[in-house]
């Protein structure tokens, strides 16, 4: 076989495994309030996240994909550069890096963060800061600093708007709730694929740009279809055979959690990841959906939330970029300092 074919293998299942680990990360968050509230067992509730994951990454646009595969860097520089396809490498290693750890320690912090650091930090080891799209940078960082506070405040009003009109109810209002619960399931899965599941395709376009594998004009586009699929594929699996440990510490770790709350946090999430898909923004989505279980738990009673939980994870959203930036680099110069001339 191809010595370059090969590398492309490897590279498309490494990114492949990365979008698999981000969706394995993420199902916690996606299901732990349907399956906290007692509306659907885990079986149902992870079958149906995972087939409305597929739906929103392949069908939903590919302008998160974009800003990724072209917009912090210009892809053209690695197609005359050496140090292109291993920049690739790095930086999916570094925010694999990340992500396993997270797993390892039961922490639901951001794949997008991740890999945002990871490319960061293996663009400037390859390339410098000259070549990296600051500006874009900084709006991919604000909207992902802003996003989950947007959410916890549109969540917490969305909440109390509910308790509202339901609070003339008779208690079945519960199994409406309930019912409701499988439509934002669905929403908020399909808006979850729509923003992390095409975040790898971009990665992918760059090392096939890279390998010379790749031309935008001639293929009839920018996301060729195949990766489309297999992307969407590997985080709908991850997602399927996602952590359980992570569901019950956000379902159950946070506060009691209601239908109410649950189909509140759903729907108000799903929003505001959709809006950030359409707009080409790749949010980090465990971010605003964690936000939105506290903010829908602050409408109902601030004080039966475990603020130091929430705590513990906003410093490892912190952490995350600068730590993958870091991995990714050294992942970087320890492949120059084994391949030598071949990388540089």
């Amino acid at each position: 076989m191809d010595q370059q074919l090969i590398v492309a293998i490897l590279v498309v299942s490494l990114a492949l495994f990365f979008n698999f680990s981000n969706g394995f990360n993420d199902s916690a968050t996606q299901v732990a309030t349907v399956i906290a509230s007692g509306a659907l067992t885990p079986e149902i509730a992870l079958t149906l996240a995972a087939l409305s994951d597929f739906a929103g990454s392949y069908f939903l646009g590919t302008s998160v994909a974009k800003t990724i595969g072209k917009g912090i860097v210009d892809p053209e520089l690695m197609q005359s550069s050496q140090v292109g396809i291993f920049v690739v490498y790095s930086a999916l290693l570094g925010a694999l890096t990340w992500n396993l750890l997270s797993w390892r320690f039961s922490f639901p912090c951001s794949s997008s963060h991740s890999l945002i650091g990871g490319l960061l930090g293996s663009f400037v080891a390859g390339w410098g800061i000259k070549p990296v799209h600051w500006a874009l940078v900084a709006e991919i960082i604000i909207v992902m600093l802003v996003s989950p506070i947007v959410v916890f405040i549109l969540t917490y009003f969305f909440t109390k708007l509910t308790f509202f009109f339901s609070s003339y109810s008779s208690p079945k209002v519960n199994g409406f709730f309930k019912k409701m619960q499988v439509f934002s399931l669905i929403g908020q899965s399909l808006s979850h694929g729509a923003n992390d599941g095409q975040k790898t395709m971009g990665v992918i376009v760059f090392g096939l740009l890279a390998l010379n594998y790749h031309n935008p004009v001639l293929d009839g586009g920018f996301i060729p279809k195949w990766v489309a699929l297999a992307c969407s594929l590997a985080i709908s699996f991850g997602v399927f055979f996602g952590g359980w440990r992570m569901a019950r510490k956000i379902g159950s770790g946070f506060f009691r959690v209601r239908p109410i709350h649950a189909f509140a946090s759903q729907s108000a999430s799903g929003a505001i990841m959709y809006a950030a898909s359409v707009l080409g923004f790749p949010i980090s989505t465990t971010q605003v959906m964690t936000s939105s279980i506290l903010g829908s738990g602050a409408a109902f009673r601030p004080k039966a939330v475990r603020w130091e939980l929430a705590a513990d994870m906003v410093t490892a959203w912190l952490i995350t970029i600068p730590l993958s930036a870091a991995a990714s680099a050294i992942y970087f110069y320890a492949g120059k300092i084994i391949f030598g001339q071949r990388i540089g």
